[in-house]
């Protein structure tokens, strides 16, 4: 159980970074950049992929890999953002719905048969984003932030929600190919750093210190975020239902904590509302 506290823990440690990072004047970008950089040293080290196997891919393989590369920095740039503009407990709870994402294919393209509880599950979870869509009602003479009043808090959790669910489904077609699981991590968060580093350098950055040596902290929760989640399907082989279940429960639930209670975070009734059909929709979109 400890694997799945831990990665509990560090994924909502990266919300907190994300939403500490502007006040401490960091470059995100470049936190980003240097988060991959740690999580390729991190990924070598503690999982030691087989780097002979790095270059054999099927066409499909490298058309996924390159998607995610693109995805993987930009849907954590639309995080960051989402992050500041809404908050660590609605950023979090909308990623955390992005599941939806890819049951729904399953459905669509991948012609499964839906059942009736995952259709209950699907129609919750729909009705969650919803509510976590609706905007803290701001008074007039209210100092809460400009964030609240401005389109970029719907578009971030709409962007969080849609890109980590993308991101769910070329991982499991990356799967489908045969390739392993940690020499496809590694190739990812290779591809993901560089096109972030050529991003960086083509718009002539000017490279901060404070910025870079941030985001190797980054790297490192966002890597001990993934390293014990897969430790935790580990553990419990026969049991990936309780994995997935608590991981999506536990992050919405210690992250309202977090953001409600460290940064006093303001929902409406409409918010909260969404928070506890997104904790059901989680239940009944897992397969018993």
């Amino acid at each position: 159980m400890h694997t799945l506290i831990l990665s509990i823990s560090f994924s909502v440690l990266v919300s907190v970074f994300l939403k500490l990072a502007r006040h401490y004047r960091l470059q995100i970008e470049q936190a980003i950049f240097m988060n991959y950089v740690m999580a390729c040293a991190l990924c070598l080290w503690l999982l030691r992929p087989p780097l002979e196997t790095l270059g054999q891919q099927t066409p499909t393989g490298w058309t996924i890999l390159i998607l995610l590369g693109v995805l993987l920095p930009s849907v954590f740039l639309i995080m960051a953002t989402a992050v500041r503009q809404a908050g660590i407990v609605l950023s979090d709870t909308a990623q955390r719905l992005s599941l939806i994402v890819p049951i729904a294919a399953a459905f669509l393209i991948f012609n499964e048969s839906p059942s009736g509880q995952k259709i209950i599950g699907i129609m919750l979870a729909l009705a969650a984003l919803a509510c976590l869509l609706r905007r803290p009602r701001v008074p007039a003479d209210s100092t809460a932030p400009a964030s609240y009043t401005g389109r970029l808090f719907w578009l971030s959790l709409l962007g969080v929600w849609a890109g980590y669910g993308i991101i769910d489904i070329l991982f499991k077609q990356m799967a489908r190919t045969g390739s392993g699981f940690t020499s496809t991590l590694l190739l990812s968060f290779m591809l993901a750093g560089t096109l972030m580093g050529l991003w960086l350098v083509l718009r002539r950055t000017t490279w901060d210190i404070r910025s870079l040596a941030s985001g190797a902290l980054l790297g490192g929760l966002n890597f001990s975020n993934i390293y014990f989640y897969i430790r935790a399907h580990q553990t419990y082989p026969e049991n990936p239902t309780l994995v997935f279940a608590a991981m999506n429960i536990g992050v919405i639930s210690v992250g309202a904590l977090v953001g409600a209670g460290l940064f006093r975070e303001r929902l409406s009734r409409t918010n909260l509302g969404g928070i506890a059909l997104a904790l059901i929709a989680i239940v009944l979109l897992f397969p018993r």
